[in-house]
């Protein structure tokens, strides 16, 4: 994202106070005539960058608007009540975990609303393939809620990682994933918790995402925010630091960065991920 193009958010963003988030998106796609292969303007990415640059402090965003005329859609959040009585102790006598893919209405509302109060960035819609996941100790007691969905469009390290071109890239990229949310409940303090629910995850994922969607899924990747976190449990559950994003966007033509930069691992779920994801893997 350009500075000149921050600055026509700002002054959008002044000049018209009654306005909310998708009908800023919406003009600013407009101005920019940013649009995506289909022809569509590109306003649900427009409002991921607007979302990033307001958690950086970079714009001030007006608050979410909430539509209450309508009918609660399937991605509305709901903000349950959670027992947070602190657990702590050792890993083993958590074990062995109990690991749940959400699949119904009760599900989703339940992590929802965990990733909507106690995510740094919060909960939103999942657009596109996903799995969310959510884990339990031996007692069936709310342990973590993970997600992985659309995986990002071009990432350098990742891609040089992969060693993929851009046409590679475009017939591959479906047979990857990106850990968008990763949470430990913040009343939950067990050592090792984390990498070791990473390790299960991703053994099941594969198997998981070609049961759901019919294809399998080669690598995983993530983002951790390198000012907020350290990526420990990635580490400690064999990911593989490959670089880091530059700060700028995905739409930038500047050197500046004006968004967190954030640090990029991968996970292999094939041996033979290159050669399929290169050869534009078929399912």
């Amino acid at each position: 994202m350009t500075i000149e193009r921050i600055e026509q958010i700002r002054v959008m963003i002044d000049n018209n106070p009654d306005w909310h988030r998708s009908m800023l998106s919406q003009k600013l796609c407009e101005l920019w005539d940013w649009k995506g292969e289909n022809g569509k303007y590109k306003d649900i990415s427009c409002r991921d960058i607007l979302r990033a640059l307001d958690a950086a402090g970079t714009i001030s965003l007006p608050p979410p608007h909430i539509n209450r005329t309508h009918k609660r859609s399937r991605d509305t959040v709901i903000n349950l009540c959670h027992d947070t009585t602190p657990l702590g102790g050792a890993l083993p006598g958590l074990l062995p975990i109990k690991i749940e893919t959400v699949t119904t209405k009760a599900q989703r509302e339940l992590f929802k609303s965990y990733i909507a109060q106690y995510h740094y960035l919060g909960y939103d819609r999942s657009i596109g393939e996903n799995i969310k996941y959510a884990v339990y100790s031996n007692s069936d007691i709310p342990l973590a809620s993970i997600m992985f969905g659309s995986s990002a469009w071009a990432c350098m390290p990742r891609d040089e990682y992969i060693g993929w071109d851009n046409e590679q890239r475009r017939a591959g990229l479906r047979f990857t994933t990106n850990n968008s949310r990763f949470l430990i409940y913040p009343w939950i303090r067990i050592s090792h918790l984390a990498s070791h629910i990473l390790s299960r995850v991703c053994r099941r994922l594969p198997q998981d995402w070609t049961d759901k969607y019919g294809h399998a899924v080669y690598l995983v990747e993530t983002f951790v925010e390198r000012d907020r976190f350290r990526g420990i449990c990635y580490k400690a559950a064999n990911w593989q630091y490959v670089g880091h994003t530059a700060g700028r966007g995905r739409n930038s033509t500047s050197t500046r960065a004006v968004l967190p930069v954030k640090d990029v691992y991968v996970y292999p779920l094939d041996n033979g991920f290159r050669k399929k994801l290169t050869a534009g893997a078929t399912p």
